[in-house]
């Protein structure tokens, strides 16, 4: 069902190469990726491999910042009730984690409110207004969402409920109305930065707060929080968002943390290690998702508050909780994707078109969303994946990074009752008996916008790098060219005509453990879940090329360097 994945060389000019590498005093393997990445001026490359809290931009430059930080403080001043409303995946929590405590120790009477996923659906909501209205609530900051709850507003204005909204999804082309309204996207925001999640966001608002009020000591702790949420919700890593994920990291593996934070880490199994990006997107992340998925996500919102010494028990009982549900997610998302593999596999009509469009009934809305990116991984397709509830269908959508979703759904937008996100990822609800003309829409959108060839996957190749290249300096540089992720690949280099001296042999059924050498320079490497190549490699033992990255392991209390092997093909003739 995939096509053979092209290797595509990333474009780069060769003349500023040398002169960068000279200026940084780094390798020329160095200078050539922070060319590709834009990287090219020896200032701006600094700032890159060296951010700092320094290079955060003033917050007041966000437009209605100014007006949202007098309201706060005003609140504040009146001993008036408000509540942080956000939203029930990491970003959401930890935006909500961060501003309460930041008004808490302003002085504020604040609660919190994050919806329930099939209790109070997704976003700002009126019911959610009336019930935070009828518990005294006088004013309502959103994070993580709000951004189109244009209903929600004039609700809240016709309550009496002051409403500022802090967001960084796409808007509508009308702003809600509302005592401020904080989204980096918005048209009449000049703001440098626009790509920050939510919790960057929110991390602006506390920004701000600290500033007028003295207390910008206190904001390295919450760009530790604030790492999590951005790095979960794959956003560009560069600008601020590189400054919030790479010192948030370092800060996440020195310590000392809080109760709540500490026992999540330990459940986790990252106490005391160096905590990357792998970490937070793969171990840590979905833990505190598990909650917004399977239950209730106040689990992961209370751990992460938690900062009182005598909980530590408590914060112990809802970090095994969120493990818990971890594993419960786990056999959800299972069970769903072997349905919606088995659709695609043997449905042509869900199988032959170039947006995968999936459903089933009673499928687990919480994590309807994963199964979509894996049918991406696994299929090199946009997909949306679908659960139908009666008469209605909830869905989720991800793309590949060549077709804009949300303007595919702007494109048929009349047959869904809600629909909203990102170029890459969205959400939508449409009655069930409409589910066959959304595929058919969405593929008629597809057809005129894609090529063949862009479902065909593409490695982006950032260099030749043979083995001999391969020094501890070239290695402690890539270090500290992470985090990777959207933004900031983890580099992919190739090597040609590389011998096989050892392997490939399976490792745990999925994935091919092996020995390279190259110019008599021998190298370990793993080729992950490529099992079903193993018969490939075994004829090109003499002489293969590899596409593969390089990742620092540790054995027995050593560190080494292995490959990361991303593909193979026979060698060019």
């Amino acid at each position: 069902m995939t096509a053979e994945r092209i290797w595509a060389a990333r474009p780069c000019d060769e003349a500023r190469i040398e002169p960068l590498a000279r200026d940084l005093a780094v390798s020329p393997v160095t200078a050539r990726l922070l060319c590709i990445r834009g990287l090219d001026d020896a200032e701006r490359a600094r700032r890159f491999l060296s951010p700092s809290l320094d290079h955060l931009h003033d917050p007041f430059r966000l437009t209605d910042m100014a007006a949202a930080v007098e309201r706060i403080l005003a609140a504040i001043a009146r001993a008036e009730r408000m509540a942080i409303h956000g939203d029930y995946d990491v970003d959401g929590v930890t935006s909500t984690v961060i501003l309460r405590r930041a008004l808490e120790l302003l002085g504020a009477d604040v609660v919190h409110f994050i919806p329930e996923r099939l209790r109070d659906g997704y976003g700002l909501q009126p019911a959610a207004l009336d019930r935070l209205h009828a518990d005294g609530v006088r004013l309502v900051i959103s994070v993580d969402c709000g951004i189109r709850a244009d209903e929600a507003a004039r609700h809240a204005a016709a309550l009496g409920l002051d409403l500022i909204i802090t967001d960084h999804h796409e808007p509508d082309a009308v702003i809600p109305r509302a005592a401020a309204v904080i989204n980096p996207k918005r048209h009449d925001c000049r703001y440098p930065d626009k790509n920050l999640a939510g919790v960057g966001v929110a991390l602006k608002l506390v920004h701000a707060l600290c500033l007028q009020t003295g207390r910008t000591a206190w904001l390295p702790a919450f760009v530790k929080i604030a790492a999590i949420g951005t790095l979960t919700d794959v956003v560009p890593l560069t600008g601020e968002n590189r400054v919030i994920a790479k010192l948030g990291l370092a800060m996440l593996s020195a310590g000392p943390h809080r109760v709540g934070l500490r026992a999540l880490l330990d459940v986790c199994g990252l106490s005391g290690r160096e905590i990357d990006s792998y970490h937070i997107g793969f171990v840590l992340g979905p833990r505190v998702n598990a909650a917004g998925r399977m239950s209730t996500p106040d689990i992961a919102a209370r751990l992460l508050l938690a900062s009182d010494e005598a909980m530590a028990d408590e914060a112990r009982a809802l970090a095994e909780q969120l493990d818990a549900e971890n594993q419960r997610r786990q056999k959800e998302e299972a069970e769903i994707l072997s349905a919606a593999r088995k659709a695609v596999e043997t449905d042509l009509e869900v199988g032959s078109r170039p947006v995968i469009v999936v459903a089933g009934d009673g499928w687990h809305r919480g994590v309807i969303g994963i199964v979509a990116s894996k049918l991406v991984d696994a299929f090199h397709r946009p997909a949306i994946v679908l659960s139908v509830d009666g008469e209605v269908a909830h869905g989720s959508c991800r793309s590949i990074p060549c077709f804009d979703m949300l303007a595919a759904l702007e494109s048929c937008a009349g047959m869904m009752t809600r629909f909203g996100g990102h170029r890459q990822a969205a959400g939508l609800t449409i009655e069930a008996g409409r589910i066959r003309e959304l595929r058919a829409h969405v593929n008629e959108y597809a057809d005129a916008h894609l090529q063949p060839d862009d479902l065909r996957p593409r490695l982006w190749i950032d260099g030749a790098l043979p083995f001999r290249a391969i020094t501890s300096q070239v290695a402690s540089e890539l270090v500290a060219l992470a985090p990777f992720g959207a933004g900031n690949p983890s580099p992919l280099f190739h090597a040609s005509r590389v011998e096989i001296i050892d392997g490939p042999r399976l490792l745990k059924e999925r994935h091919l453990k092996m020995a390279f050498r190259q110019d008599g320079r021998v190298m370990r490497g793993i080729a992950w879940r490529a099992a079903e190549r193993e018969q490939f490699v075994a004829e090109h033992r003499a002489a293969i090329d590899l596409a593969f990255s390089l990742e620092r392991d540790t054995w027995n209390g050593e560190r080494y360097l292995q490959l990361s092997v991303a593909d193979f093909r026979a060698p060019e003739s």
